[in-house]
């Protein structure tokens, strides 16, 4: 599969090819919303992902649709095949540290509707534990050098803790809302 960010692009793919089939302007522009504009998707990216999905038999292409009225030119679509489907059902189902890792978690939340609730458990879980764990090291560094930091080092650093204690209760809250729909 190679690099997170390749797996993470291929599990977003495969993740909106699960909703039906799309052409490549259209699952490029729901990628963008979905990843974001830090991480937005080039084309140069997209084509080489979905050309290694459909060689590993993943996805294909569809009937292409109509751009128009009086266009000559079809967009090619892609769809999930049904390898394709379990093997995104097997992806919303990992629960391991990768999936709460900054990027993969934020796809793996944007498609917690296809994930097993003890999962999503098991992925926020982990998730507020490795943030908790950078705002306790933080907060230590802050304190060590808080004497020899420049003024606005320390105001971007504290604006860095407020970030993490938001997502804390954030995940908190989630947390707490997935335990209550699970009773």
């Amino acid at each position: 599969m190679g690099t997170r960010r390749s797996a993470d692009l291929e599990f977003a793919i495969l993740g909106l090819l699960s909703s039906g089939p799309l052409h490549g302007y259209e699952l490029r522009k729901r990628l963008d919303l979905l990843l974001g504009p830090l991480r937005a998707v080039s084309y140069g990216s997209l084509y080489p992902t979905l050309r290694a999905l459909q060689a590993r038999e993943l996805i294909r292409e569809s009937a292409p649709a109509r751009q128009g009225l009086g266009s000559r030119r079809s967009r090619i679509e892609y769809e999930l095949t049904d390898a394709g489907a379990d093997y995104f059902a097997e992806l919303a189902s990992v629960a391991g540290p990768d999936a709460w890792n900054d990027d993969m978690f934020v796809t793996h939340m944007a498609f917690f509707g296809h994930t097993p609730r003890p999962v999503r458990l098991r992925i926020l879980e982990g998730r507020r534990a490795r943030v908790e764990e950078r705002l306790a090291l933080l907060r230590t560094r802050i304190e060590q050098a808080e004497h020899r930091t420049d003024s606005y080092v320390l105001l971007l650093q504290q604006y860095r803790v407020e970030t993490l204690e938001r997502e804390v209760r954030w995940l908190t809250d989630l947390l707490d809302r997935e335990r209550a729909h699970a009773g």
